[in-house]
């Protein structure tokens, strides 16, 4: 079968397609015929050699972690109902025209989703569904996501809308923004422009408690201190969902409310952001991070089953802005990393 391989750390160019042995289930396990693998920035990052202490692989590897196919066969001990269902799952090695997994492994995909869409939903809509789980986004809440108009990003918008929050989106340029604003974002934040910062305040539309509010609710009711609490120098945000990290994500965290919720989740610009967790607990924010997404088989299933069934009901929509073949896995990861597409990029088989 075809496969890519990542030949060495570096740039899209060190990806080149190869033959490899056709795998082969064993017990336990079923074989899936990939009609679509799914991609994530992430991928480009450890093919580069970045994070090598949270991605522990080494050249030659096949790289990907997501799958959308047709079971074609079945190990010992595992129902033989399985062969000729859609299904999505996660598998390490997803570049390739087959793989294998456990048979506790794959989520059924309903009639009415086709393949290429349920391999969007594999990665980013388990992560988005969980990072909303997480940080326990609820009816009016006011929710601030960064990177929205990226393949988790345009997720994050429709589902936390779902929820019956408030969302400013954070997205580069017109094109970029006119999507997320499309997808139904009630706000919309260009990040190009230098006062994006200003803008997201007005957006989330709450007063922000200020130092001297702090110390009017630690002194007497009636103090000076008390007659000091401004607020209306900017408004918070009850959620922060950060997908872009670095700088971007930093200024995110100042737009945080007191006691709200900020997940440092991306780096995209090459790191996370650098939060003072000195200053979260001193203001009441709980911090989340990627270890936060980590999900266990049964839970990342039970989301997978939830984002799918959205998707046939027409309630959400992944937005992949390009699709590669196989072979051209080189391109698909420059196309990722020039940051021009909107949404998703799969690769077709």
């Amino acid at each position: 079968m075809r496969a890519a391989q990542v030949k060495a750390f570096g740039g899209p160019e060190v990806l080149a397609t190869v033959e490899l042995p056709d795998p082969v289930p064993g017990p336990g396990e079923l074989l899936i015929e990939v009609a679509h693998a799914d991609t994530i920035f992430v991928e480009t990052q450890v093919r580069a050699g970045l994070f090598r202490a949270y991605f522990p692989v080494e050249p030659p590897y096949v790289p990907g972690g997501g799958v959308a196919g047709t079971v074609t066969a079945v190990g010992a001990g595992v129902d033989g109902g399985w062969v000729g269902r859609r299904v999505t799952s996660f598998v390490a090695g997803s570049y390739a025209e087959r793989v294998t997994v456990p048979a506790t492994a794959p989520t059924p995909v309903p009639d009415g989703v086709d393949l290429r869409t349920a391999a969007a939903l594999v990665h980013d809509g388990v992560t988005a569904a969980g990072l909303l789980e997480r940080t326990a986004v609820a009816p009016g809440d006011r929710v601030l996501i960064l990177g929205a108009s990226g393949g988790m990003g345009t997720l994050l918008v429709q589902l936390a809308r779902a929820r019956g929050a408030r969302v400013v989106a954070a997205a580069r340029g017109a094109r970029k923004s006119a999507l997320v604003r499309e997808l139904g974002a009630d706000a919309v934040v260009d990040v190009s422009e230098r006062d994006w910062a200003d803008r997201a305040r007005e957006a989330l539309g709450r007063p922000t408690p200020t130092r001297a509010t702090e110390t009017a609710r630690a002194g007497a009711a009636g103090s000076s201190a008390a007659t000091e609490t401004t607020g209306a120098t900017g408004a918070a945000a009850d959620v922060v969902l950060d997908g872009v990290g670095g700088e971007l994500g930093l200024s995110a965290f100042s737009l945080t409310a007191d006691g709200g919720r900020f997940s440092a989740h991306g780096a995209p610009s090459g790191g996370f952001a650098t939060v003072d967790a000195a200053e979260a607990e001193r203001r009441g924010v709980t911090l989340f991070g990627i270890g936060d997404l980590q999900f266990g088989e049964a839970e990342a299933r039970r989301m997978s089953a939830h984002v799918l069934a959205e998707a046939a009901a027409g309630r959400l929509r992944p937005v992949i802005g390009a699709q590669f073949p196989l072979t051209e896995a080189a391109a698909a990861h420059a196309a990722i990393e020039g940051r021009e597409l909107v949404g998703k990029v799969v690769l077709g088989m």
